[in-house]
Protein backbone atom coordinates (compact mmCIF):
# COMPACT_ATOMS: atom_id res chain seq x y z
CA UNK A 1 0.00 0.00 0.00
CA UNK A 2 1.12 3.52 -0.60
CA UNK A 3 2.09 5.50 2.36
CA UNK A 4 3.23 8.31 1.00
CA UNK A 5 2.31 9.85 -1.98
CA UNK A 6 4.51 12.28 -2.78
CA UNK A 7 7.41 10.22 -2.14
CA UNK A 8 5.80 6.65 -3.85
CA UNK A 9 6.54 5.27 -0.22
CA UNK A 10 4.39 2.14 0.38
CA UNK A 11 4.50 0.05 3.67
CA UNK A 12 6.79 -2.63 2.66
CA UNK A 13 9.67 0.03 1.73
CA UNK A 14 9.16 1.03 5.52
CA UNK A 15 8.75 -2.32 7.26
CA UNK A 16 12.27 -2.90 5.13
CA UNK A 17 14.39 -0.03 6.16
CA UNK A 18 13.03 -0.62 9.59
CA UNK A 19 14.68 -3.89 9.44
CA UNK A 20 17.53 -2.88 8.15
CA UNK A 21 18.42 -0.17 10.30
CA UNK A 22 17.88 -2.59 13.28
CA UNK A 23 19.89 -5.39 11.91
CA UNK A 24 22.77 -2.66 11.31
CA UNK A 25 22.69 -1.29 14.53
CA UNK A 26 20.03 -3.08 17.20
CA UNK A 27 20.80 0.06 19.37
CA UNK A 28 19.59 3.06 17.37
CA UNK A 29 16.44 4.45 17.94
CA UNK A 30 14.74 4.61 14.68
CA UNK A 31 12.43 7.39 13.85
CA UNK A 32 10.59 8.67 10.84
CA UNK A 33 13.19 10.64 9.60
CA UNK A 34 15.76 8.39 9.60
CA UNK A 35 13.56 5.87 7.55
CA UNK A 36 12.93 9.18 5.06
CA UNK A 37 16.89 8.95 4.66
CA UNK A 38 17.11 4.98 4.47
CA UNK A 39 15.25 5.44 1.59
CA UNK A 40 16.96 8.06 0.06
CA UNK A 41 14.00 10.61 0.47
CA UNK A 42 12.92 13.42 2.29
CA UNK A 43 9.68 14.32 3.49
CA UNK A 44 7.77 16.72 1.42
CA UNK A 45 4.06 17.70 2.45
CA UNK A 46 3.94 15.40 5.57
CA UNK A 47 -0.12 14.93 4.86
CA UNK A 48 1.34 10.88 4.91
CA UNK A 49 2.54 11.78 8.69
CA UNK A 50 -0.20 9.62 10.53
CA UNK A 51 -0.50 6.65 8.12
CA UNK A 52 3.76 6.57 8.16
CA UNK A 53 3.73 6.44 11.87
CA UNK A 54 0.88 3.76 12.14
CA UNK A 55 3.09 1.62 9.03
CA UNK A 56 5.87 2.03 11.40
CA UNK A 57 4.11 1.16 14.84
CA UNK A 58 3.22 -2.35 13.22
CA UNK A 59 6.73 -3.40 13.16
CA UNK A 60 8.36 -5.44 15.50
CA UNK A 61 11.66 -4.27 15.51
CA UNK A 62 10.96 -0.26 16.35
CA UNK A 63 10.65 -1.30 19.37
CA UNK A 64 13.27 1.09 21.86
CA UNK A 65 16.21 -1.24 22.81
CA UNK A 66 15.90 -2.40 26.81
CA UNK A 67 18.81 -1.00 27.66
CA UNK A 68 17.66 2.09 26.47
CA UNK A 69 14.24 2.03 27.75
CA UNK A 70 13.47 4.61 31.32
CA UNK A 71 16.58 6.79 30.72
CA UNK A 72 14.83 9.58 31.22
CA UNK A 73 12.52 8.81 34.18
CA UNK A 74 16.48 7.32 35.75
CA UNK A 75 17.72 10.69 35.12
CA UNK A 76 14.92 12.46 36.82
CA UNK A 77 15.26 9.94 39.66
CA UNK A 78 19.35 10.95 40.16
CA UNK A 79 18.27 14.84 40.29
CA UNK A 80 15.82 14.58 42.65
Amino acid sequence: MIVCSCNAITDRDIHAAIDWMRASDPQTIITPGKVYRALGKTPDCGGCMSLFLSSMRQNDNLEVPAELRGLKENRIRRKG
